[in-house]
């Protein structure tokens, strides 16, 4: 089996975010790849950074795509980590890729366009996520693929524990959104502590975005 990394970019005014970084054009958006979703209360964390957090809010207030909002921690000057709820009206790309056995690894706004990088077991399964598209008028483009051999088969610059982690979370559900397993549970399958298992998995997915991404040519911190 050869895997797949694409990178994708998406436009319609109900991808969810779209319309508050539309009215804060200042704005960045970038998932919080080790947060992701909390499978409890469907909270959904990003990266934000804006040179007016009001204006941000406000946009957010007349978003039809987000029902609650949360500022979680201002980082740094200018940027802060906001949890949301979404809307039913909000188009969610990740559900789709998850229902392919894909996990989405970044999804960051490009002004009012979504560039994400989704990695997925099959070329053909990318055919989900161009049908939902098709089916809600989303514009869609295929920007970038790489194909290379299946995770459990190459070891992509990936250590033994590290690939044993994001199987395991793969397996379980723990990349879907909403997430089917937390990290703690994750974290006991692999007779590890929380810290140990988030610490995998964030390493894990670096190391696979650069294998793919910059060919191996690179190698992460």
């Amino acid at each position: 089996m050869t895997d797949i990394k694409a990178v994708v970019r998406a436009n319609h005014p109900e991808i969810v975010l779209t319309q508050t970084v539309a009215y804060d054009r200042s704005s960045k958006v970038k998932s919080v790849s080790e947060a992701g979703t909390d499978p409890t209360s469907g909270k959904f964390f990003y990266h934000i950074e804006s040179s007016n957090f009001s204006q941000f809010e406000d946009g957010l207030r007349n978003d039809s795509t987000i029902d609650t909002f949360e500022q979680v921690i201002e980082t740094r000057a200018e940027k802060a980590i906001y949890s949301f709820e979404y809307t039913d009206e909000a188009k969610v790309l990740s559900p789709v890729i998850s229902a392919a056995n894909g996990v989405i690894l970044d999804m960051e706004n490009d002004g009012s366009d979504w560039i994400l990088t989704v990695w997925i077991p099959e070329r053909t399964d990318l055919s989900h996520l161009w049908n939902y598209a098709r089916r809600n008028d989303i514009d869609i483009e295929l920007l970038r693929v790489n194909e290379y051999a299946s995770l459990g088969n190459t070891d992509a610059g990936l250590t033994d524990n590290q690939r044993d982690a994001l199987l395991v979370a793969l397996e379980s559900g723990y990349f879907e959104e909403p997430r089917n397993a937390t990290l703690s549970e994750v974290a006991a399958d692999l007779d590890i502590s929380q810290p140990a298992a988030s610490g995998l998995l964030r390493r894990g997915l670096k190391r696979l975005v650069v294998s793919s991404l910059l060919d191996g040519s690179d190698t992460p911190d």
